[in-house]
């Protein structure tokens, strides 16, 4: 039996090494860039050019990867994230930064792109709601350890910038020795918004609020932590707990959405993430286990809500729809991304370090209202012709091609 999953959990191990270099690439630079000075503007750019890159990234890199087959292609986009992660540590400069982290963003979508083909090529289908755990456990347990790392180090020096390096080069190491046959080539990405819309204008919605709210806080959490003067190391702290929270509260959310209309699910999540950003916004706290604590509330509200939003679209489309669905709302969540970090850096200097959280209550209240509007439009699906809710990261580490890789896909769409 573990002979079966040997290709796999080598993957894994590469996947594991790329994941932990981004969370601690994602994190370093707005905490090296406040150091340093930079703008809230720039900083929330340096998230609008990283979404911008990995949306392209999906569109474009299955292109290269065809043309290159996927060893050299994921060499390829490896080494250039080492490459950018050490530049960034020479080149000290805010619009630098912007225009390489737009190719971060690029070269990661194309690695992802790779490695979630690759899982599925070696996934069979009694095993593939197995890989897709293990594949969910590793993109969750990465990142926030790359973000912890932070928390040892001094954003000050080079260092950081180096471990990242190292962790991009470890990660061509397990693929680069693999004697496992390539699996097919990789398809390309279309978005039919005219098709989602009318399949789930909810769910449309949604994906690009949910994605302005996440981008705002991906991107400027850590700096609003640093402005406000709590520690790195609660900072890294802060980043991981978000995360985890929305990770834990998912099931428990699925559950119930799984027994009622899922809609009335979504807006009390979206009422919840906007009651704590409100909080947050209006007492100003200053103190890091207040913020801790009710940031991870926070997180455990708005990380729900992709997952909900994508259950409620496959509720309404055909088996054979999945991927389509499914893939392009993680667009849609992409550009969302793109938003977010622009409308949360102006708030935060108009107002102060908490018009993050005012960025994500407009949000999130935007998204409750249109809920609600909709639930009064249209009747919800029969519990009977519902799939099983199915966790969903709300995170720009997975692409379209991990869709295909979910054990609700249909074999021959694999």
């Amino acid at each position: 039996m573990f002979a079966a999953y040997r290709p796999i959990l080598s993957l894994l191990r590469g996947t594991a090494f790329l994941l932990a270099a981004s969370g601690l690439h994602g994190l370093l630079l707005p905490l090296r860039g406040q150091v340093e000075g930079f703008s809230t503007t720039s900083l929330g750019l340096m998230g609008t050019a990283w979404a911008g890159g990995f949306v392209a990234g999906c569109f474009f890199a299955p292109r290269l990867v065809r043309r290159a087959g996927h060893v050299r292609a994921f060499s390829t986009f490896a080494s250039v994230g080492a490459i950018i992660a050490l530049l960034t540590g020479l080149l000290i400069d805010e619009y630098t930064w912007i225009a390489l982290r737009a190719f971060t963003g690029f070269t990661m979508a194309g690695a992802f792109m790779v490695i979630e083909s690759w899982l599925n090529e070696k996934a069979t289908n009694e095993n593939r709601g197995t890989v897709f755990g293990l594949y969910m456990m590793v993109t969750y347990a990465s990142i926030m350890g790359g973000q912890m790392i932070v928390a040892g180090g001094d954003v000050k020096s080079a260092s950081l910038f180096m471990i990242t390096g190292i962790f991009f080069c470890l990660s061509l190491i397990p693929t680069a020795v693999s004697s496992a046959s390539h699996p097919k080539p990789l398809q390309d990405v279309k978005l039919d918004l005219k098709g989602l819309y009318s399949n789930s204008p909810v769910s449309a919605v949604a994906c690009v609020l949910i994605g302005v709210a996440n981008g705002a806080w991906g991107t400027l959490g850590a700096v609003y932590g640093a402005r406000i003067g709590i520690s790195t190391a609660q900072i890294a702290l802060m980043m991981s707990l978000v995360v985890v929270a929305g990770a834990a509260m998912q099931i428990p959310a699925g559950r119930i959405s799984d027994r009622t209309d899922r809609r009335y699910v979504l807006a009390a999540a979206a009422v919840g993430a906007a009651l704590c950003a409100l909080i947050m916004f209006l007492f100003e706290f200053r103190t890091g286990t207040l913020v801790i604590t009710f940031t991870a509330a926070y997180g455990a509200f708005a990380y729900t809500l992709y997952s909900i939003a994508v259950a409620h679209a496959n509720d309404h489309a055909a088996p054979e729809e999945f991927v389509k669905v499914s893939g392009g709302l993680l667009l849609l969540y992409g550009f969302g991304t793109m938003i977010g970090p622009l409308l949360a850096a102006a708030l935060m200097d108009w107002v102060r370090p908490e018009g993050l959280f005012l960025a994500t209550a407009l949000a999130h209240i935007a998204l409750a209202g249109y809920t609600a509007l909709r639930i009064s439009r249209r009747a919800p699906v029969p519990l009977e012709a519902r799939e099983a809710f199915k966790t969903q990261p709300a995170e720009r580490a997975l692409t379209p091609e991990a869709v295909r890789l979910d054990p609700r896909t249909k074999p021959e769409t694999t």
